[in-house]
């Protein structure tokens, strides 16, 4: 089903609410043929090659793909629906296949070696798990991570509850590419900048939604507009902006929230994370409002001489119409108690050795790290300190978790990527359930990762050993 027929199936019923003929065609994402009959199996074929698209005006750019286009395809499912994808690797490296957010079994994680070695090019490999929680979710390599994200290999999941607020929506997949603009609209060297790029995070020098530099779409005017955003950038934080209007907060990264709407001017989007708001567009008929990257502090060099950037176009449609937001229904989610919780200490560390640079866990890079024990069953509290000059987002593989504030009291609700401020601190807790196995937990800066800034968790069973 084409995203514009999705959006029109969720609106309110009424030719006098229908959006304008084609008007997300410039947003709007691939979908997979299904080759299962059954509605509740999604099963579809998936393959990672190399293909060039018109990305920059300097001309076509050899990018990496799932099935040829950037992002790759946009799968939707409901709440308990399994997915089948029959993966096939033809990029001239190995890569991975990382389900984020999504509760899967271990061996379905796409983390490197645990348990699956890296899928090698002319290899496949079947991925094969239930969707189990509502929400946007994401997928993307878990081998050269920052490297393949970069050139472009990443997609999306959305997974709809039974009682979604019926309205108007778009899928947003926020992102940046670095090319060579001065030559012919190459991808830059993932290495481009050496290791003071990767101390700041790499950031591409366009910025793109759904694969396009500033796409317009076509909205009612005064209809509300659920905008389902996903930040697939390796390292840049997304704090977006309308002049005079406010975005209506209702969820993140596990769904629609518990704690209810909220407003905001200029929400941030950390990378990894997913934010879930609804616009109503209003102004002149024929007007067009514009969606604006404004550089958000994560730290030194992140704001100084940098320009806002246009990210999305919203061309006006008729005279302005009275449509409320329609209620959005609440979600029990019960705070985990951290009574009797193991807790973990972390400091974010950066150091030199032999000329470069290693970032990791209290001085120690994922490479020479020891895995920490965990048992299903058991609840952890970790806390993640940060003396560096730039922000972390934090992201745990395979397990939702819950915030805690600074005065210690759980926030409930379920999040997958929590930020480390700036000379500050973050802690979360979180309940292992009967998913044992290796999971990662990593800087979502892909750089940083990649550069030592990730480690594992070893929940196991009881009923064997695990082997590393």
């Amino acid at each position: 089903m084409g995203l514009a027929l999705l959006a029109l199936s969720c609106a309110p019923q009424g030719d006098d609410l229908a959006q304008p003929m084609g008007w997300d065609e410039e947003v709007r994402l691939e979908t997979p043929t299904d080759l299962d009959p059954d509605p509740r199996v999604i099963e579809i074929e998936m393959v990672a090659r190399e293909t060039e698209l018109a990305i920059v005006e300097a001309g076509a750019t050899r990018m990496w793909s799932y099935g040829g286009t950037v992002p790759g395809p946009r799968i939707d499912a409901r709440v308990g629906d399994r997915l089948i994808v029959h993966f096939r690797n033809e990029l001239p490296e190995p890569t991975t296949i990382h389900w984020h957010g999504v509760r899967v079994p271990n061996e379905m994680d796409g983390a490197p070696d645990h348990p699956n070695p890296p899928i090698a090019p002319g290899e496949t490999f079947d991925y094969d798990f239930v969707l189990p929680d509502e929400g946007l979710y994401w997928f993307h390599p878990h081998h050269r991570s920052a490297a393949q994200v970069a050139a472009g290999l990443y997609g999306t999941i959305v997974v709809r509850a039974d009682d979604e607020p019926e309205m108007d929506e778009l899928v947003l997949v926020l992102s940046d590419v670095a090319t060579d603009d001065d030559d012919d609209g190459q991808l830059l060297g993932p290495d481009v900048g050496g290791s003071l790029a990767t101390l700041f995070g790499r950031e591409g020098n366009h910025v793109l939604t759904n694969g396009r530099e500033r796409p317009t779409i076509r909205a009612r005017n005064g209809v509300p507009l659920r905008l389902r955003m996903v930040n697939a950038a390796i390292s840049r934080y997304f704090q977006l902006a309308i002049e005079g209007h406010r975005f209506t907060v209702i969820g993140g990264d596990a769904g629609i929230s518990p704690s209810g709407p909220r407003e905001s001017a200029r929400p941030v989007i950390m990378p990894g994370q997913r934010v879930d708001a609804i616009v109503v567009p209003r102004g002149r008929d024929g007007e067009t409002l514009t969606m604006r990257w404004v550089p958000y502090d994560r730290g030194y060099g992140s704001t100084e001489f940098r320009d806002e950037v246009d990210v999305l176009a919203i061309e006006l449609v008729g005279a302005p119409e009275d449509v409320a937001i329609p209620d959005i229904p609440a979600r029990q989610v019960e705070a985990l108690s951290t009574a009797g919780a193991t807790r973990f200490d972390v400091d974010l560390t950066q150091r030199t050795v032999d000329g470069q640079l290693v970032m990791g866990f209290d001085g120690v890079p994922h490479w020479d790290a020891t895995p920490v024990a965990a048992h299903v069953g058991e609840t952890q509290v970790w806390t993640f300190r940060n003396t560096m000059d730039w922000s972390h987002p934090i992201h745990l593989h395979g397990f939702f978790f819950q915030a805690l504030d600074a005065h210690g009291n759980v926030l409930p609700e379920w999040i997958d990527t929590i930020d480390v401020p700036v000379d500050g601190e973050a802690s979360f807790v979180v309940r292992y359930d009967e998913r044992p196995g290796m999971w990662m937990v990593h800087c979502h800066i892909l750089d940083h990762a990649d550069a030592g800034m990730m480690g594992m968790i070893d929940v196991s069973d009881g009923s064997h050993d695990h082997v590393h």
